[in-house]
């Protein structure tokens, strides 16, 4: 495992919602920050308080011995680590690789062979938790990777999330996001039916809410988003769009697996629906629309 922790190196790329809050969990740590982001403007904030900023995403990972990544779409993920001037043919040799983006498991175990291939590690590392799990440092974090990579990276990933979880080789970590992603689609047909239901009954949501919210049907997604719901508040925590790609890589794999999983194919018409309908960048409680007529 890492030891002098304050001397390490970490790059960054992908100052979105989650990114930001955390790069700057790292920042704070005490560890020297390298950025790259698409828009500069996103990384001003961190290099005010003392991050180094670079031009292009080869450059980051040049000065780095660890870098993290948490952009939007697979394509993304494979043009800044296998595209000309990239990460795995920039970095030097040790340099962990740490992708916490969604992503493909298959494109996982694609980038773990081209690290491999050039004297790298690499993990996929993808997260739960949103925008609040983000702010709080309390990320649960699903790895894959092998055993010497995660205790490398394992300090690191401990500022970000409460529950660092290596779940097997490469690839599993975005196979566990899945379930992470299957799970919260019908969770959140169910929150946004049931919220539906009390205001059609001439219930007080709000005091549903309150048994609801302690007994069997307690969750993060109908205690936090239900709530937001109610206060017709649909921000994001975590876009429709990016809940959609994940939906679809889902979909996709329980396909190559002969697996049927209807209440995931239902969430993810009705969230394409939402996209069509102009809400892609709302946050994923904005299914509650689809009731409101």
């Amino acid at each position: 495992m890492m030891t002098d922790t304050k001397n390490v190196q970490v790059g960054f790329v992908g100052l979105g919602i989650m990114g930001q809050s955390m790069a700057g969990h790292l920042l704070k740590a005490g560890h020297p920050l390298h950025l790259f982001n698409r828009t500069r403007s996103s990384a001003e904030a961190l290099v005010a308080r003392g991050a180094v900023w670079h031009e292009t995403v080869g450059a980051m990972a040049a000065a780095s011995d660890f870098v993290i990544s948490m952009v939007g779409y697979p394509a993304d993920v494979e043009a800044i680590y296998l595209g000309a001037g990239g990460i795995i043919g920039s970095a030097r040799g040790g340099t962990v690789l740490i992708d916490m983006t969604t992503s493909s498991p298959d494109l996982a175990k694609k980038i773990a062979a081209a690290a491999q291939q050039r004297g790298l590690l690499a993990l996929d590392a993808p997260v739960s938790g949103g925008d609040i799990g983000a702010r709080e440092a309390r990320l649960s974090i699903m790895v894959g990777g092998d055993q010497l990579a995660f205790e490398k990276a394992l300090p690191l990933l401990q500022l970000m999330g409460g529950n660092v979880v290596l779940q097997g080789g490469p690839g599993a970590g975005q196979h566990t996001k899945m379930c992470n992603q299957i799970v919260i689609a019908s969770t959140m047909l169910g929150v946004c039916e049931g919220l539906a239901y009390a205001q059609r009954s001439g219930l007080d949501p709000q005091t549903v809410l309150q048994s609801i919210g302690s007994g069997a049907a307690s969750s993060f997604a109908l205690n936090n988003l239900g709530l937001r719901i109610l206060k017709n508040d649909f921000a994001p925590g975590f876009f429709i769009e990016h809940f959609v790609k994940d939906m679809g890589i889902a979909l996709s794999e329980a396909r190559r697996m002969n697996l049927d999983l209807p209440g995931l194919t239902l969430a993810s018409q009705l969230y394409q629906q939402l996209v069509t309908l102009g809400y892609a960048r709302n946050g994923t409680q904005a299914l509650f629309k689809h009731y409101e007529s």
